[in-house]
């Protein structure tokens, strides 16, 4: 019956791919991008965005319209349409659409971590987390002093914990440590995921491969020139890298003994890609 897989689609798949194809359709055009263009206020723009498929989610808004406010709006009609479509989603779409909140919420630990570091209250950090990367306990978060105390009073039951292993250590949450918990957590995370489509094959592998490997390779140039006048070790810093990228394994040892800037885009010149960007 493999043969005959397309005749079952419609069984678990066919409700959300018309609704895909609904969300495609209402994609701002470039004619309403030029009339956004022309509006001379945000009640303008409010009342044009009115006539596309945003439609009214400014509606209950009586007072004057400021920027932080459309874009809240914004989000939280993404968070209610993404939440509608991952809770009619079947396995593996499921998990396809987990993965893509493990991002945020990554981000949202360090933003809780980093402001508490500085002395700012859990209550003016946690509006500025994204809202499709929360998660229960998220102001816990502030109470860890190291990493290994953040995994098991807080993580351990969280969808992270899968990428915190890499992460574990008994040194105090200061910057340097801050930021190389970002990196292997996001290493761990971007792995994880190009596994998963790889696994899937077929047209989710033929997209997400090539943008998730983009992104690896993003982040290991980012994390070499950051890393220069820092304490962080070459070895260290190699160990930092994703390794789901295009410049696996040569570029990424390049980078991993590259001491400034020059070397980073002499290791740039030997990907087609990157040798445009820089």
């Amino acid at each position: 019956m493999l043969g005959y897989s397309e005749f079952y689609f419609n069984v678990d798949h066919g409700y959300l791919e018309g609704l895909v194809r609904g969300f495609k359709a209402g994609i701002l055009t470039s004619a309403d991008y030029v009339n956004l263009a022309q509006c001379e206020t945000l009640e303008d723009l409010k009342l044009h965005l009115q006539t596309t498929d945003y439609g009214n989610f400014l509606a209950n808004e009586s007072g004057p319209l400021t920027i932080s406010t459309i874009d809240d709006k914004l989000k939280m009609k993404l968070l209610t349409e993404f939440h509608y479509f991952r809770n009619h989603a079947f396995e593996p779409l499921t998990t396809f659409l987990n993965f893509i909140t493990y991002s945020y919420m990554i981000d949202n630990v360090i933003l809780l971590i980093t402001g508490t570091l500085h002395q700012r209250p859990i209550a003016e950090l946690v509006p500025k987390c994204h809202p499709l990367g929360s998660f229960e306990q998220m102001e816990a978060v502030s109470i860890a002093s190291n990493p290994t105390e953040l995994f098991n009073a807080i993580l351990v039951d969280t969808p992270l914990a899968a990428f915190f292993q890499d992460c574990l250590s008994e040194n105090d949450l200061d910057e340097m440590n801050i930021e190389i918990m970002r990196n292997k957590l996001y290493k761990s995370y971007l792995e994880a995921f190009y596994k998963f489509c790889e696994k899937q094959g077929g047209t989710t592998a033929e997209i997400m491969k090539p943008i998730l490997e983009f992104e690896a390779d993003r982040r290991a140039f980012i994390i070499t020139i950051n890393s220069f006048g820092t304490e962080l070790s070459k070895e260290d810093r190699e160990k930092l890298y994703p390794t789901c990228g295009k410049l696996y394994p040569e570029g990424l040892h390049l980078l991993a003994n590259a001491d400034d800037y020059e070397q980073v885009k002499c290791a740039a010149d030997y990907y087609a890609v990157s040798n445009l960007i820089f």
